[in-house]
């Protein structure tokens, strides 16, 4: 089902962005376009907050996303950030306290809010553009795509997703076959 989430991507942050898949497609398919489905996606990554989703919340997270997705994009296409970019993901990397706990493996507390989520999504995001797993990065080359995902071995071609990795080969086949006529 196309409305499924996406959790393949390599890390919390790169899943939010599939929320939106075929974004750059004519029709985009929103995953997550009510504050239920926010929920179930926060509750999916282990991000359920304390207090009930809102939506404010939903809005906030849909602007996450696409600030990250601008970020991400440009990351793996080299292009450097402008202000006005990085800007917005300062305001959501709020210091939000994280206390954890021994149990039968090591928890950490539940995010106070929604908006303690996505902190602790941005500063993931934060962590990973400004590290050395930005070097991991990569974009699928479908155009209505551009998922962004983690490849540390360097060898995916194509999102996790088959059916970009499906249309791709399709069409290397039939340039090649054009190509050899």
């Amino acid at each position: 089902m196309s409305e499924d989430f996406r959790l393949d991507m390599g890390a919390p942050w790169l899943n939010l962005l599939a929320t939106r898949g075929r974004h750059f497609g004519p029709q985009p398919v929103e995953r997550i376009p009510t504050t239920e489905r926010l929920r179930d996606w926060l509750a999916r990554v282990e991000l359920t907050p304390l207090t009930p989703v809102t939506h404010d919340d939903l809005r906030t997270a849909h602007r996450l996303r696409e600030v990250l997705r601008e970020l991400a994009l440009g990351a793996v296409d080299g292009i450097p950030p402008k202000a006005d970019q990085v800007s917005p993901l300062t305001a959501f990397l709020g210091t939000e306290p994280v206390h954890l706990a021994a149990l039968d493996r090591l928890h950490r507390s539940a995010p106070p809010t929604a908006a303690a989520a996505f902190a602790r999504l941005a500063h993931q995001a934060a962590d990973w553009l400004t590290g050395p797993l930005r070097h991991d990065l990569r974009a699928c080359p479908e155009q209505d795509c551009r998922g962004v995902f983690a490849d540390p071995g360097g060898r995916r071609r194509w999102c996790p997703s088959p059916a970009c990795a499906s249309r791709g080969r399709v069409r290397a086949l039939r340039e090649r076959r054009r190509a050899g006529s």
